[in-house]
């Protein structure tokens, strides 16, 4: 059986991750696959896993967050990376193992619609504290060419000491010396910035890093207000009247 290749990374070379890590429970879901609270056999240090499986149609994505987690998760705002593993299996299919920082904290969306269920809101002097960490986080990314192309409530993660991280790099993208923008439209509807929507309508429209300001800026009204601007729209319309709509 031919080893199973990526765009640049040979997914059979990564150890197996029985050896070392054990599933002890369900956590939620990312952008391609589901994520578990896993325990480490030799130490007992507990992570969190985004378990793949390593379609050809995704494994620019995987190769994209496992170079990024691996050259730039050394940030107190950026979730730390342990490691990626595969583990072979002839019956379910074969899968691989983003094991990362486990943040108990949950997300700030969770933390929110906590608030809101109360009747209360996030106090402005937490948005702020929140949105300073994030920032810090972005800032990091994009002093090393990359963006992260979905800043929303989910992918910022809390964990219980207080700290602050940005996750899921599924969609993020590194800018290369000669290619400091990119064309390509990704992200979560709402909290996209209109010149990455406009990248579906007009094929020499780009963008930069500056999209992960708008991004967090739309999470900012999201703390504040529970849910983004246009939430109560069809994702689609809310494509079609953000680039058509003055900023909110």
């Amino acid at each position: 059986m031919l080893p199973l290749i990526g765009k640049t990374i040979i997914f059979d070379n990564f150890p197996d991750p029985s050896d070392t890590w054990e599933i002890t429970e369900t956590i939620g879901k990312g952008t391609y696959g589901k994520v578990f609270k896993v325990l480490n056999k030799k130490n007992g240090q507990k992570a969190a896993v985004k378990i793949l499986d390593p379609i050809h149609d995704i494994d620019e994505e995987i190769e994209a967050e496992y170079n990024i987690l691996k050259a730039l998760s050394d940030h107190p705002n950026v979730v730390r990376f342990y490691g990626m593993y595969f583990k072979k299996d002839k019956i379910n299919g074969d899968k691989l193992w983003l094991v990362l920082e486990l943040c108990n904290g949950g997300s700030v969306t969770d933390l929110v619609k906590g608030f809101l269920k109360k009747g209360k809101r996030m106090s402005e002097l937490t948005i702020a504290y929140i949105l300073r960490e994030a920032l810090l986080g972005l800032q990091h990314l994009h002093n090393n060419k990359t963006i992260h192309r979905d800043v929303k409530g989910n992918n910022i993660l809390l964990t219980t000491e207080g700290g602050v991280k940005l996750v899921d790099f599924g969609v993020s993208a590194q800018l290369t010396s000669t290619w400091h923008r990119r064309n390509t439209s990704v992200g979560t509807p709402f909290w996209m910035a209109p010149e990455v929507i406009a990248c579906e309508q007009q094929l020499d429209t780009t963008y930069d890093a500056r999209c992960d300001t708008w991004s967090l800026g739309i999470t900012a009204i999201e703390l504040g207000d529970g849910d983004p601007p246009l939430a109560d729209l069809h994702p689609m319309r809310a494509l079609f009247k953000i680039p058509r709509s003055e900023g909110p």
